[in-house]
């Protein structure tokens, strides 16, 4: 079993083989798991198809899990091996083995498919009736994920779809999940191959280096007593928990950025006229980031003189008036900046792909042909942080916004083959981190320890689930529970500039203001578009918003602080508080902070009312004791005009109990053996 931040916990189940050899027209094998709450069996019936299909039986009902190994057609036969069974399809290796957590009460199988030549492997689950949460940050981000589509693609961290956080973790209300392994070459399919299936591929295609000496498809699935039960498992033994905590007035008080605002036309005069309204208009700041595009070339890191003709005094103005200073960078150089790009080359500092072309792409070349830093050389690292540190200092700039990261198509990394392309993205962020508590990322593949913000991929300037303002919060839960707690929303109002989507534009008043609202309770606000661009009101608004986000930073900074302590979401799905509550599992326009806010921002245009559903427990509407609510309960049509933003604050000593129900757990077996756990 590997695993990404802790030690293996499980112990390996003793296992008797029921069954040596069988063909396909052979029964199917069959299993009896001995539990603490009743018998459960997990059969393998051999399809005609090709492969094999799981279903659970359990009190006399049969489940259809899905069907693994689709694309194997071919006698088999099975062998007992140490702690589990072997199976042989041709030229391809089946193991399985039985899991078990002794102090989670959780049940397991570990499968894994190897193949020494080249082929498809692909194994499909049904969603069924369960919700499903995980998997990509998708572009259009719906939560739960058993109506969003994904076409068979492969699963790497990339910008477009998946904003460059792509862990392999999905997990459903039943408390059950799947965390496919990192050394996967791993494509996957929802809705598609198989209607309301999730599918996982594994081939040696694109991006994954054509230098892998085989196939491989592994991953574990668990069975726990509840959704809440299974998350945490999945923390503990494959997710991880941050190791510390950024810096804490980036919790208190908001980023402002040029990019929204100013785009690539930033330069001093503008830089320090956004400055002067910000503080003018009485708001407060973290930092003032100066964005794209301030240097001569990508890459170059030299100031750019007609645009900032005197950058240390800019910056020097800048912190009389009370701000830090950060600056935007990223891990290339664009081949007509020279002799920077030259040097490099030359060097081997930059990422080559398997021709042994250092040519690559990104959504921000500004004209030219970018080449990637090699991070996962410590040479081209060391260099590269030699010249950020150079430029930071040089000028006084506290920190850096680091942008980019997903990887380039195919990549001959260091590192194991089969973590390519990922070591890039790893070793990035990790580079990244190397500055300190104030700098954000916006790209993660195993980095959930890191004690930076992951900043979400843009939003567009729109309403919708279609990259708009709701998927701030449907982005948010599917980043918490990707791990990635830490997480810095978009800047408020979107980024304008998308102008290929049909709704393309600035936002208006009313967006930006229900964009405010719905930041207020995240671990940071953001801002680019200024709210004076509205009128008095839109600052107003804005301004109590902010100034509400600053009284309750202690208890933001607290829920981050429990999150470096258990790895629990900051900011969660309702079904956290309550995972026996079947009514939390599809509500994806609230959420929680910590344990005790519920937050239920309004996200559809022109609405000054909502419904709102608060689980179980005493709930104080906006903290006010004399607005008490108990829950569970739906409040139909509670008032919120534009000024308003609906939340409640839980009556901590009243809180409902997490205790896991009685018969709620689903144990698992494995056809064609009896599991004598170790108990």
């Amino acid at each position: 079993m590997t695993l990404s931040h802790s030690h293996q916990p499980t112990t390996m189940a003793a296992l008797g083989i029921l069954l040596g050899l069988a063909t396909l027209s052979a029964r199917a094998f069959a299993v009896a798991l001995p539990s603490r709450v009743d018998d459960v069996t997990l059969s393998l019936e051999p399809q005609i198809t090709g492969g094999f299909q799981l279903s659970l039986d359990k009190d006399n009902e049969r489940t259809v899990y899905g069907h693994i190994g689709r694309t194997l057609v071919s006698t088999y036969t099975a062998e007992e091996v140490e702690g589990g069974m072997e199976i042989h399809i041709g030229s391809v290796n089946l193991t399985v083995h039985t899991l078990y957590d002794d102090a989670s009460d959780a049940r397991g199988i570990k499968i894994k498919w190897n193949s020494l030549t080249p082929l498809r492997l692909e194994d499909c689950f049904d969603f069924g009736t369960k919700h499903w949460y995980g998997g990509p940050t998708q572009v259009e981000q719906l939560y739960p994920i058993e109506n969003a589509k994904q076409v068979y693609t492969p699963y790497f961290s990339k910008e477009y779809d998946n904003g460059a956080i792509a862990e392999r973790y999905w997990l459903n209300s039943a408390g059950e999940y799947i965390y496919v392994h990192p050394q996967v070459p791993l494509f996957i399919d929802y809705n598609n191959i198989v209607p309301n299936h999730i599918c996982f591929g594994a081939q040696i295609s694109e991006p994954y280096s054509s230098r892998r000496n085989h196939v491989e498809l592994s991953y574990d699935l668990w069975f726990l007593p509840n959704v809440k039960e299974a998350h945490k498992h999945a923390i503990v033994n494959y997710l991880g928990k941050p190791s510390g905590l950024p810096d804490y007035r980036m919790v208190q008080h908001p980023v402002w950025s040029t990019w929204a605002q100013y785009s690539r036309d930033v330069d001093q005069e503008k830089v320090l006229e956004f400055a002067k309204q910000i503080r003018g208009y009485g708001f407060s700041d973290s930092q003032l980031e100066i964005d794209d595009l301030w240097e001569t070339c990508y890459g170059t890191m030299e100031v750019d003189q007609w645009k900032f003709p005197n950058m240390t005094g800019l910056v020097r103005e800048l912190k009389a008036m009370g701000f830090r200073v950060t600056i935007w960078l990223h891990p290339f150089i664009n081949n007509n900046c020279e002799p920077i790009y030259t040097e490099a080359l030359n060097n081997g500092y930059l990422v080559l792909d398997e021709a042994g072309k250092p040519a690559t792409s990104w959504w921000n070349n500004n004209g030219s042909v970018p080449g990637y830093i090699d991070f996962t050389k410590p040479e081209a690292a060391e260099w590269w942080y030699q010249r950020v540190r150079n430029l930071l200092d040089t000028y006084d700039i506290e920190s850096v916004k680091f942008d980019g990261g997903a990887p380039p198509q195919i990549a001959v990394e260091n590192g194991d083959i089969n973590l390519q392309p990922h070591n890039m993205v790893e070793a990035y962020v990790r580079f990244a981190a190397r500055f300190g508590g104030m700098v954000e990322v916006r790209a993660g593949f195993r980095t959930q320890d890191l004690p930076i913000f992951v900043r979400m991929c843009d939003r567009d300037s729109i309403w919708g689930l279609n990259n708009g303002l709701s998927t701030i919060v449907t982005t948010t839960l599917q980043m918490n529970l990707a791990g990635y707690v830490l997480v810095l929303p978009d800047m408020i109002g979107g980024n304008g500039f998308n102008l290929e989507h049909e709704q393309a534009d600035i936002p208006t008043k009313e967006l930006f203001i229900r964009w405010v609202q719905a930041t207020t309770f995240l671990p940071a606000m953001q801002y680019s578009y200024a709210p004076w661009n509205f009128d008095n009101e839109t600052v107003e608004i804005s301004k109590k918003y902010t100034e509400l986000h600053a009284e309750y930073a202690d208890e933001i900074y607290a829920a981050m602080q429990r999150a470096v302590e258990s790895g629990w979401p900051v900011n969660a799905p309702l079904w956290w508080i309550d995972p026996t509550d079947e009514e939390t599992f599809s509500i994806w326009d609230e959420y929680l902070l910590g344990e005790n806010i519920l937050v239920a921002p309004v996200l559809e245009e022109g609405a000054i009312s909502r419904d709102v559903y608060l689980p179980a427990g005493v709930w104080w509407e906006e903290g006010d004791r004399e607005r008490e609510v108990v829950g569970p309960t739906w409040i139909k049509d509670f008032p919120a005009p534009l000024d308003v933003l609906p939340y409640f604050v839980r009556a901590k000593e009243l809180e409902p109990s997490s205790a896991v129900s009685p018969g709620v757990a689903m144990f698992l077996v494995v056809f064609g053996v009896v599991a004598n756990f170790l108990l």
